[in-house]
């Protein structure tokens, strides 16, 4: 087996590797995106986070977050890693959007495409375990 079908777990076809690297492109460019956009004082994004009213450090703090996301998405030992911590982050998002009762359905799609690519990369992310002997 190839190291390309191993990385997307045992038993993976093809498609399955290729719906994981479709995912990880589209995590990259949207959080990539987002970030840039909640770092760079974009309307949108600054009347978001007045709404949830923690202030706008939490909107430099989460743009941080996303962009380091993105890294950790283009390097291929800290993909799955990456994923985790995304999902972290929408988990958060949809429990907020929920408790301010503003529903995004863009936050639940991320969510479920991050869990994916960290499932689909979990091989990668026990690799960076310390081996227990």
């Amino acid at each position: 087996m190839s190291g390309l079908l191993r990385t997307a777990g045992a038993g993976s076809g093809r498609t399955t590797v290729i719906a994981l690297w479709v995912s990880q492109a589209l995590l990259t460019l949207v959080f990539l995106a987002a970030g840039t956009a909640k770092l760079a004082g974009a309307e949108p994004m600054v009347e978001a986070f007045d709404q949830i009213g923690a202030g706008q450090w939490l909107r430099y703090f989460v743009g941080c977050l996303e962009l380091l996301g993105v890294v950790g998405l283009l390097v291929p030992r800290l993909v799955g890693l990456a994923a985790l911590g995304l999902v972290s982050l929408m988990v958060g998002a949809v429990i907020t959007n929920l408790v301010i009762d503003a529903f995004s359905l863009l936050a639940v799609i991320l969510l479920l495409l991050g869990t994916v690519v960290a499932w689909g990369r979990r091989d990668r992310t026990k690799a960076l375990l310390p081996r227990q002997q």
